[in-house]
């Protein structure tokens, strides 16, 4: 039977609206910033050729995109705060792409360590500034479910993204004087250019400039926010003095060093395994994210039916940790080193998943932009370590395996380390539901 439209309650009805209306489409502008930001790994295998390019400085070209995005992730965020989302989204969306197709025409290593780190700076507040975005139009009801939605965009990017890029530098290779790996950089830099466009064209930045929405709809989503103003203006103010927080953000660092690893060194990795020609590494590296998606998907779906986060978020890191370690002795066999990395790489995909409910329960609001930008802030700084680190490694032994086995080791303390944090995260979840019932 189908449902009449009155029949739906006005909440949901307004709400429903909204999400068909801007997480498609804020899903796909960050399905293409993953994408530029991992494709680097793809362009080594033809890079590393032709700009005389050694492990150590690809590490710390990949890294290095951390240290320009870190800093300027709250100054963006304050800035869309004030000019709003629609002309911050457009200007990052602009920038970046702008500076992935100059990436082109690097000629060595400073070069493209600048570009890197130029894209750093213009990407950062993209994800926090999504994030705000959509707890201007989500409530706590609903934002997990979003942001599960949300999340998921950075696996489908390698899924994408990694035959897209080995197809552009295998079959573009020498068109017009360019190698491939110059036009990947070109053609996957111009859909962020015009989605800033169509961003700065399109989007509204709060309900109430939405003339998509009817009065009684805007209404409705703005009380629903209004219900948890005040306990998230508490939560802001006192994320900086709980050192709850800065363990959690230590946590997520060790997770974001493996995924990051994972994304940036993942085609060397598989090349290496022996995957054969450019074009069978793309392939054989979209399995992994499709993995992905599946782990990500199914923990978050046990995650909320068990009304527990923290052990599936840390058994699936500890997992990951131990996957990553047996590559080291899987050489030799080409088959079962990508069973090990792809489940290595869902794992850690599906901890990722799973963590961010973590921080967003313990806050009790959603809505708490201070202590999640802390510890997003300071779990990114694992995007830079863990790259330039593997790196330098490999230039100096000449191999994966001690970088494999240093990276699953901070995995794993990750993992205890969330553990750890179990009792006294939950002793707050209660105290908050507690204040939160007298309150209401």
């Amino acid at each position: 039977m189908v449902t009449n439209q009155q029949e739906i309650p006005i909440d949901d009805r307004a709400h429903r609206k909204v999400f068909y209306r801007i997480v498609p489409f804020l899903f796909v502008c960050y399905v293409f910033a993953y994408m530029d930001r991992i494709n680097i790994g793809f362009a080594k295998l033809q890079m590393s050729q032709t700009l005389g390019l050694s492990d150590a400085a690809f590490g710390l070209a990949a890294g290095i995109f951390f240290l320009g995005y870190v800093p300027f992730e709250v100054p963006s965020n304050l800035l869309l705060a004030r000019i709003g989302a629609r002309r911050t989204f457009g200007r990052i969306l602009v920038l970046w792409g702008l500076v992935t197709i100059a990436t082109s025409v690097i000629q060595g290593a400073v070069t493209l360590q600048t570009m890197r780190f130029l894209l750093g700076i213009f990407e950062a507040g993209l994800a926090p500034g999504i994030l705000l975005y959509l707890t201007l139009w989500f409530g706590p009801k609903r934002i997990g479910r979003v942001l599960a939605v949300f999340m998921s965009s950075a696996a489908l990017a390698g899924i994408v993204g990694s035959p897209l890029s080995t197809f552009i530098m295998v079959h573009m290779d020498g068109t017009a004087g360019l190698l491939g790996w110059q036009w990947m950089f070109i053609i996957e830099g111009v859909p962020p250019v015009l989605l800033g466009l169509v961003a700065y064209a399109t989007l509204s930045d709060r309900p109430n400039d939405a003339h998509w929405l009817t009065k009684e709809e805007k209404i409705a989503i703005i009380e629903s926010l209004d219900s948890v103003k005040n306990s998230a203006d508490r939560t802001t103010e006192n994320a900086f003095r709980d050192p709850i927080v800065y363990a959690m953000s230590l946590c997520y660092f060790g997770i974001i060093c493996g995924l990051y690893a994972i994304a940036f060194w993942l085609p060397t990795v598989i090349s290496n395994a022996g995957a054969g020609a450019l074009q069978n590494v793309g392939w054989y590296g979209a399995i992994p994210y499709l993995v992905a998606v599946v782990f990500m998907y199914g923990l978050g779906r046990l995650s909320d039916a068990r009304g527990e986060r923290i052990r599936y978020s840390a058994f699936p890191a500890a997992l990951a940790a131990i996957l990553l370690a047996m590559t080291v002795w899987s050489h030799g066999s080409f088959a079962w080193s990508m069973v090990l990395i792809s489940l290595a790489t869902g794992c850690i995909y599906g901890a990722y998943g799973v963590f961010w409910t973590i921080p967003s329960e313990y806050f009790h609001s959603k809505t708490a932009p201070g202590g999640l930008a802390l510890i997003n802030t300071i779990g990114l700084l694992g995007g830079f370590a863990s790259p330039a680190c593997i790196g330098w490694i490999k230039s100096v032994t000449h191999s994966l395996n001690y970088a494999l086995l240093l990276l699953a080791g901070v995995i794993l303390l990750s993992a205890f380390g969330l553990l750890a944090l179990r009792s006294r995260v939950q002793k707050r979840e209660t105290s908050c539901l507690t204040v939160a019932r007298l309150e209401g």
